[in-house]
């Protein structure tokens, strides 16, 4: 099966991209996604990121306190070290376990941090880097979270930089316009992806 990386910087819109490729009926496997199921309430790994972090890193409730956790890895290296090397293998082994089951023309793998971690280069056949201008970046990221400009601006610093995804990118899709302008794009790459899923298949 072909296999597209999607990835892109925060606040560019790859959940969205994620969603309309789904919408159009690709295979779709979000490493975010399996990263938060993995560590729900009560998963082995949850267990093992308290037991690194300590107690105060797990609500009342039982759930991880994603944003204490987020703050921490994000101010400090060693920490965010620390954490990729613990979920990381985990992600990456329920991945190809997902992938073995994937049905669809063509598989969409989306891994936000595909240039940072270097791990999912083997699974992909081409990337697709998901793109829009900084300021955009930091308004949409602050419209759905609760994270500051500041905030924003830490998380973008630890980032492949701009030009450097787009650089490596084998397609890049502009998200700068509306939710229509974006629809048309991925319809455009869809289209692409279908055709060069078939010639695979030849």
């Amino acid at each position: 099966m072909l296999v597209i990386g999607l990835t892109g910087g925060i606040g560019s819109g790859k959940s969205s991209v994620a969603r309309i490729f789904s919408a159009l009926g690709a295979a779709v496997i979000d490493t975010d996604e399996i990263a938060h199921r993995l560590t729900a309430k009560g998963t082995p790994a949850l267990a093992a990121i308290i037991e690194q972090f300590g107690s105060s890193y797990q609500l009342p409730d039982g759930n991880l306190d994603r944003a204490r956790l987020r703050k921490r890895v994000f101010s400090d290296h060693a920490a965010k070290e620390k954490l990729e090397t613990l979920l990381h293998p985990l992600i990456k082994q329920q991945v190809v376990s997902e992938m073995a089951e994937a049905q669809g023309p063509y598989l969409v793998l989306v891994i936000p941090l595909f240039f940072e971690t270097g791990a999912y280069r083997d699974l992909v056949d081409r990337v697709l880097v998901v793109d829009c201008d900084e300021n955009q970046q930091i308004s949409r990221t602050m419209s759905r979270s609760q994270l500051s400009a500041a905030d924003v601006q830490s998380v973008m610093a630890h980032q492949t930089p701009r030009a450097e995804r787009i650089k490596q990118a084998d397609d890049i899709l502009s998200n700068r316009g509306d939710h229509a302008d974006l629809e048309e794009h991925v319809k455009e790459l869809h289209q692409r992806y279908l055709a060069l899923a078939l010639q695979r298949q030849a």
